[in-house]
């Protein structure tokens, strides 16, 4: 994973097969699937792999329940499937969650139940677990820190939980073993066309060297999420834009709101959203909102409205009412949506998948979510043959291991979200494991490792993406920053002054994940 190897590759190239925009969820995705149907790919990414949307999730991979809710059959049916593959595909990362929606009458109850055993049937052979209806008993035993006023029962069901932005890691390592090249902090900054008007080229400024690269391709993919519009622009300045963005927030507590080993869904908040309080990394996750927003930024920040929101109703839930003083991160990401034909509330456009074709042969994909991410890739990799009338050729990865899913280790395991990789990791300490935060269980190890082996380049990539120091402790994360900057610089060869920027860079960055 050698980034100077992997740019030379890139210059020396003579043409690419396919040329993917976006690093996150979506160009992932399409770029393992172009990689490996035998594609000569390059992906291209402005900033880190999943920097944007792809690691502010949930946290779930599930069929959506609220989906079922708005009868949108096809996309549960769809998101059920592809969730079962990636817990057989990532299985060191991706796993079966309980989940739990308590009903406050007897018709709750029932109401639940019946849409839940739909939700069961549509999964088929992939489905994680019968949904069943509990005492009120057994409600309160397995999920202890829920208030129990006016409580009559539960409904249990499964769905899928893994950890966004380190599958993002494992997909891009994924293409590289498969003999495709994938860059972090390439951005791209123009198109060119050939004689026949069809985009034949792309510009691309190394944003650590600024260095200038421009690359020849037969196909161009565009998978920027919520930047669609910017390659779209770029391709035609006159084009309509396609997107709209919705923010999602999630607060993280103490597990000690909700100690046990299931999650909470709360089914219909006063948004008329659903509401989840999912256990993560020994940490809770509450989320999310969805209010539409006019900016698009790669650091979102949370709106006070929404912090509120989610104390609020996590409040009316759990025996102990969380504060603000409670919260240990708070993130807020982006979705990005087809633009409705008619005005449509945020929560209530689909989030199917979307995929447009340019006069230019640019093929734009467009909404969608992590859960579908492999199918997306398909899809989109089969418009791409289509419309550059290449030979159909059959896609592998409903059955591709991810990388480091061939090892599955026990969660009590620090490092067990490396699967396979563990055991290289612990072999770098020699015996000498030095601890850089009890708290969140990180040593020296996984910062070498991050920076040799994941092309992490800044603090922030390591604390926030290669471990997830940042999501689940933000002030613990503005205390090992430094001790993390020291062990960058010496092994990538940086300064001093690189070392101190570094810190404050993430400092700054880290007091919109914190609550003042």
């Amino acid at each position: 994973m050698n980034r100077i190897e992997q740019l030379k590759a890139m210059e020396t190239a003579q043409e690419w097969d396919v040329i993917i925009i976006g690093g996150g969820a979506t160009g992932l995705g399409a770029a393992v699937e172009s990689t490996t149907r035998g594609y000569k790919t390059l992906l291209l990414e402005q900033s880190d792999f999943a920097k944007s949307t792809s690691s502010k999730a949930t946290k779930l991979l599930h069929g959506g329940v609220r989906y079922l809710a708005q009868g949108d059959v096809a996309l549960v049916r769809e998101a059920s499937v592809e969730r079962g593959l990636l817990l057989k595909n990532a299985k060191h990362l991706a796993k079966n969650l309980s989940f739990i929606i308590p009903a406050y009458s007897w018709w709750e109850g029932i109401f639940y139940t019946i849409g839940l055993k739909m939700y069961d049937w549509m999964a088929g052979r992939l489905s994680l677990g019968r949904s069943i209806h509990i005492s009120r008993k057994k409600t309160l035993e397995k999920l202890p820190g829920l208030r129990d006023n006016n409580l009559s029962a539960g409904i249990l069901y499964h769905d899928g939980q893994f950890d966004d932005a380190r599958l993002a890691v494992n997909l891009m390592q994924t293409i590289y073993e498969q003999g495709g090249i994938a860059l972090n902090y390439m951005r791209v900054k123009g198109l060119g066309k050939n004689g026949n008007g069809q985009l034949s080229l792309v510009t691309i400024e190394d944003a650590e060297t600024g260095r200038e690269y421009k690359v020849k391709t037969k196909g161009i993919i565009n998978a920027t999420g919520v930047f669609v519009d910017d390659i779209l622009e770029m391709d035609d300045p006159a084009v309509k834009r396609k997107i709209v963005a919705s923010q999602g927030v999630h607060l993280v507590l103490d597990r000690s709101f909700l100690p046990g080993e299931n999650a909470l869904m709360i089914p219909k908040t006063s948004d008329g959203r659903v509401l989840f309080a999912v256990p993560w990394h020994n940490k809770i996750v509450v989320g999310t909102t969805d209010n539409p927003v006019n900016e698009i930024s790669l650091d979102p920040v949370a709106m006070e409205k929404e912090i509120s929101f989610i104390l609020s109703t996590a409040g009316q839930y759990l025996q102990r009412a969380p504060t603000r003083a409670d919260v240990k991160s708070v993130w807020a990401g982006l979705r990005p949506l087809a633009k409705p034909e008619k005005s449509e509330k945020t929560k209530e456009i689909s989030r199917n998948h979307k995929i447009m074709v340019s006069a230019s042969g640019l093929v734009t994909i467009l909404g969608g979510k992590w859960t579908t991410y492999r199918r997306m890739g398909e899809d989109v990799i089969d418009k791409l043959e289509k419309v550059k009338q290449w030979p159909e050729t059959t896609s592998v990865t409903r059955n591709l291991p991810i990388h480091g899913s061939a090892v599955k280790i026990d969660e009590k395991d620090p490092l067990y979200y490396y699967g396979a990789d563990a055991v290289a990791i612990r072999n770098l300490s020699n015996g000498n494991e030095e601890t850089l935060s009890e708290s969140l269980s990180i040593i020296k190890a996984q910062v070498l490792w991050a920076v040799r082996t994941e092309m992490a380049h800044t603090v922030e990539d390591v604390l926030a993406r290669r471990t997830r120091a940042l999501f689940l402790d933000a002030e613990e994360a503005v205390r090992v920053a430094p001790k993390v900057a020291a062990i960058m610089a010496t092994e990538m060869g940086k300064d001093k002054e690189w070392e101190e920027q570094q810190v404050r860079s993430f400092r700054d960055l880290a007091k919109t994940y914190q609550l003042q």
